[in-house]
């Protein structure tokens, strides 16, 4: 497995992935048993991602095996409902015993690991990929889980460490902000 930054190449397999783990494309025991994604992440989205060097992929051989995000969230033209949340809460969050907005942070995330790929380190791979990216723009990585994403919350805060900030809600539903030191 060869983990790297995306190219633009990498953008219509990047798209089915995350298309097919969409939040909307899964039933609700599929959701509780594997987790989602969220957002709008089109082929034009991600090949202009991937130009930015803002996508990291796992690549089996030429295969997207899994995609991590990782954004400037204040540089987002169009940010989603989620993100623009967690924008505004950054005053109420803690980061290290001062709020959010007081620290250099980068976005984490989505991230998504084909079905055939889970539970061989592929997520933990892309994390330890993005912390090592992140470090010099950035002391922290910041991501939101979905209230009801236990998947995501077993995987970013049990098994890799991610600190619980605080919640915040946008567009009606309720987000936990979790983060992750660079150095």
């Amino acid at each position: 497995m060869q983990y790297r930054y995306a190219t633009e190449a990498d953008a219509p397999d990047m798209a089915e992935l995350f298309a097919a783990n969409h939040h909307d494309a899964l039933t609700e025991r599929q959701r509780a048993e594997q987790g989602f994604v969220q957002g709008r992440f089109d082929v034009g989205a991600l090949r202009a991602m991937a130009g930015a060097r803002e996508l990291l992929v796992a690549d089996d051989g030429g295969r997207v095996a899994g995609l991590l995000a990782l954004s400037e969230p204040t540089a987002l033209a169009d940010p989603s409902s989620p993100v623009a949340g967690l924008l505004r809460a950054q005053e109420a969050l803690e980061w290290q015993g001062r709020p959010l907005a007081e620290a250099r942070w980068l976005l984490y995330g989505p991230v998504v690991v084909a079905a055939a790929y889970r539970g061989r380190g592929v997520a933990r791979a892309l994390f330890t990929m993005a912390v090592a990216a992140a470090s010099e723009r950035a002391e922290a990585v910041v991501a939101f889980i979905e209230a009801g994403n236990v998947p995501s919350w077993k995987v970013h805060v049990d098994g890799f460490g991610m600190v619980p900030l605080g919640d915040f809600v946008a567009g009606g539903r309720t987000y936990s902000a979790v983060a992750a030191p660079t150095h």
